[in-house]
């Protein structure tokens, strides 16, 4: 057991349950990283079941409800082990709860940890179930959790989504890549703005301010998914991710997923010496060898670029990122090229990095020789144009 200063939203409704709407049936959409943070030892849905929460049916996103499937393999329907309650997949046939899963419920919870970026499917899920419930008008409850890369919204990052081009499953609507909201705030915004009707609450973290990424929290960070082992990866995962829409590796697999990229091909020492990094790009960057576990190379040998961050505050991942793929390019023309990337949500995988960056106008002047990757160009990709402004009114913590 962890102590901490900070209470999630879920946490609020373990010690008080009479703090829900009165409800006989009640629907959770959870996997197994959703914790305590006064507990971190029992897995949320225990928790409220323990607490006398009337839950009746679980809602499993991305990697199911152990949060250890691969990514972007289809789930199945199933039976929790745990508490014996029913699951139903939201990744693989289906996305968003099917109505008569929510016909008999009189209220529906959602606790799910997030990394702040938005091609982390657990976002778009949440739309999904904002949208099921309004149509149905079944309550949803959105217990908060921190955004671990804090919510400070200058240090949010495009380029916004452009959905008559790029929307797919990892961006539906149009956000920043970093958004610097916990979804809690994502799911008021979005109810202002496009779902109308929603009946929404959110139950709001306690001592937690926008200034604080996760390791202030003083707590363990729990895996989100496979890929997500470590805060360090979570921090650079919002850029180094743009790399899975290209012929790189990304580390997928070893203990350094999104903080390290390479290729059979890559002279990393070149690499690093074209990107020319300095003190204010808050970020190291080392030649190391990795045999990736999965694709691409799985099992071949790799020397990659490893980023260390140095300052969590100023660190600008996706700025960061596309400089990097900027150097590969420049450095490894007749090697590099973009990738498919085959999901549950995008079986013929194509235009993964379109769908990644949420435009279609930064391939190819990344992959052009004749286009310089100026400070001017890099702002106008990673601008989030009025987002401060627009989500304004849906801000929940100071």
């Amino acid at each position: 057991m962890t102590a901490s200063p900070v209470r999630f939203g879920i946490d609020r409704v373990v010690d008080s349950p009479s703090i829900l709407q009165p409800a006989a049936r009640v629907g959770l959409v959870t996997n197994h990283a959703a914790r305590l943070a006064g507990d971190d030892t029992r897995a949320g849905r225990v928790a409220l079941l323990d607490a006398g929460v009337p839950l009746v049916r679980l809602f499993s996103p991305e990697h199911g409800l152990s949060a250890r499937g691969d990514d972007g393999a289809p789930m199945h329907d199933a039976v929790d082990p745990t508490t014996g309650l029913p699951v139903v997949s939201l990744y693989g046939d289906r996305f968003a709860p099917p109505d008569d899963s929510l016909a008999d419920l009189d209220l529906v919870l959602f606790d799910v940890p997030d990394v702040g970026a938005r091609f982390y499917t657990y976002t778009w899920t949440l739309s999904h179930v904002l949208e099921s419930c309004a149509r149905t008008r079944v309550p949803l409850v959105v217990l908060d959790r921190p955004n671990p890369l804090g919510g400070v919204l200058s240090s949010a990052e495009g380029p916004r989504l452009d959905e008559a081009t790029c929307a797919s499953f990892v961006g539906r609507w149009s956000i920043p890549i970093r958004h610097a909201l916990t979804l809690g705030e994502l799911a008021m915004h979005w109810a202002q703005t496009r779902v109308r009707g929603a009946q929404l609450e959110v139950m709001r973290c306690e001592g937690w301010s926008r200034d604080q990424q996760w390791p202030s929290l003083a707590l363990p960070w729990v895996p989100t998914s496979p890929a997500m082992p470590s805060f360090a990866s979570a921090q650079l995962y919002p850029g180094l991710c743009l790399f899975e829409g290209t012929n790189l590796s990304v580390g997928r697999g070893s203990t350094i997923p999104f903080q390290w990229v390479g290729a059979p091909w890559l002279d990393a020492a070149q690499v690093i010496d074209a990107m020319a990094v300095s003190d204010g790009d808050a970020v190291t960057l080392h030649a190391e060898p990795l045999t990736p576990t999965e694709y691409p190379y799985r099992g071949e040998a790799c020397v990659g670029v490893r980023v260390r961050v140095t300052d969590a505050e100023r660190v600008r991942p996706v700025a960061l990122a596309l400089r990097l793929m900027a150097a590969v390019v420049r450095t490894h023309r007749q090697h590099f090229a973009w990738s498919t990337y085959p999901t549950a949500a995008n079986p013929s995988g194509e235009h993964h990095f379109a769908r990644l960056a949420g435009v279609r106008t930064i391939a190819q002047p990344l992959e052009d020789a004749t286009v310089r990757l100026t400070p001017a160009l890099l702002a106008a990709w990673t601008s989030t144009g009025d987002w401060d402004v627009s989500v304004r009114e849906a801000l929940l913590y100071r």
